[in-house]
């Protein structure tokens, strides 16, 4: 399964460096010089330009982390052959993602990374068949699990212990004992 760790934005600059929009818990890990990342064009990704005479310029399968660094609470990185505003311009949109094969457990056992819960169904404490995790949504006061139900809506169930009191990753299930209609929003 791929993972999104961030997205390009806009150019910082004439000399191909560019902004990225993180979406991990490490971008000092993931934006270290040296870390190849994989691309995926996003919705928004700039057009082709050409790179040369006559050459459009296409987004290639990976993109080599030269530096990073943070300015004004924005990731500036440089990549591997990316060295005008053209360029950079191109990549604009483009996803950045890594396997998760590639991404070690977290150490904290109460911790998961969200691909880990994907696909898990979600039972109350009586063994209730409620649905599955659909995603993750991590809004400001607390993580959000989004709970696809059975007959296709969606429910947003709060990722603490005292909804969630059980996450059986063996087992392939999401223990959740939901206050009275919370289900029902």
């Amino acid at each position: 399964m791929q993972l999104i760790v961030g997205r390009i934005g806009k150019p910082h600059g004439i000399r191909g460096e560019v902004t990225v929009e993180v979406r991990t818990d490490e971008p000092e890990t993931r934006f270290a010089p040296g870390t190849v990342l994989a691309t995926m064009p996003g919705a928004n990704a700039a057009q082709p330009v050409p790179s040369g005479p006559g050459v459009p310029f296409q987004v290639p399968d990976e993109l080599t982390v030269e530096s990073a660094r943070w300015h004004q609470g924005r990731l500036l990185v440089v990549f591997d052959g990316v060295l005008d505003r053209n360029v950079a311009e191109a990549l604009r949109g483009t996803l950045l993602v890594v396997d998760s094969a590639d991404v070690a457990p977290p150490e904290d056992p109460e911790e998961f990374n969200d691909h880990q819960l994907v696909g898990l169904a979600v039972v109350t404490p009586t063994g209730e068949q409620l649905g599955e995790v659909a995603r993750i949504d991590h809004a400001p006061a607390s993580d959000l699990l989004v709970l696809r139900r059975p007959e296709g809506r969606t429910a947003l169930i709060p990722f603490v212990k005292e909804i969630v009191p059980e996450v059986d990753l063996a087992g392939g299930r999401v223990v959740v004992d939901p206050p009275g209609g919370l289900l029902d929003l």
